[in-house]
């Protein structure tokens, strides 16, 4: 169980989190859900680790973050890599690995098959579509040696069979029993696809069910929000 308790962290002058307290349940799927500048990447990175909070803690079945980041992984934003790099998509999911010391969920070939990436495995980074580098970003995540995935914005600019592929693919994984918490904009109603969203804008806003969350923001409030 990963959870965060009061979390405070300020960038800059702008105080980017403001008493955030999340659990996430062993096994759940969780959408992560605000407008732009609401703070979801910086609470991924605080999750993960690699952001230490000013005040409150982050602790990973009830011991320090720190220690352990090593079982939560943290998909970039597709922007973040570099696809020019000379590599192949079986190289790029292989990196995942070299993270840990065991795999994660699976090996770079099942990983591989799980994103329906087997017969581009050879290929290179720069001849892929949208799509398939979000799923070889998503294989290289189930190879770490992790059991919470964190995904910021797997699903940005891509197609919606795209979209609905990469959701299969984690709806497969929290059933083998790993938790992820996925970011994302213009979601609509692929909420509804998700145990439970939690909206944030600096602040947790609403934490619940799609249903209660769309009771309590409204059909026009989250249109208005544009979550991203």
């Amino acid at each position: 169980m990963l959870q965060a308790k009061g979390v405070h962290l300020s960038r800059g002058t702008r105080q980017a989190l403001r008493d955030v307290s999340l659990t996430l349940e062993p096994g759940s799927l969780t959408a992560l859900v605000g407008p732009n500048g609401a703070g979801k990447t910086t609470l991924l990175q605080v999750l993960q680790g690699q952001l230490a909070p000013d005040r409150g803690s982050v602790e990973l079945d009830g011991a320090p973050i720190r220690g352990q980041r090593s079982r939560v992984a943290l998909m970039p934003q597709r922007g973040e890599i570099d696809w020019h790099f000379p590599i192949t998509v079986a190289g790029m999911v292989e990196l995942g690995h070299r993270s840990g010391k065991r795999h994660g969920c699976c090996d770079v070939a099942a990983a591989l098959q799980r994103v329906g990436l087997t017969e581009l495995a050879g290929q290179r980074l720069d001849q892929l579509s949208g799509g398939q580098q979000q799923r070889t970003l998503l294989a290289r995540t189930l190879v770490q040696p992790a059991d919470v995935l964190l995904l910021d914005e797997p699903t940005a600019a891509i197609d919606p069979p795209s979209r609905e592929q990469l959701l299969r693919v984690m709806r497969e994984v929290c059933r083998a029993g790993l938790t992820l918490l996925v970011s994302g904009h213009d979601w609509g109603t692929a909420l509804d696809a998700y145990d439970r969203v939690v909206v944030l804008d600096g602040s947790v806003l609403a934490d619940g069910p799609p249903d209660t969350i769309r009771r309590t923001l409204g059909a026009v409030s989250m249109g208005n929000h544009r979550c991203g």
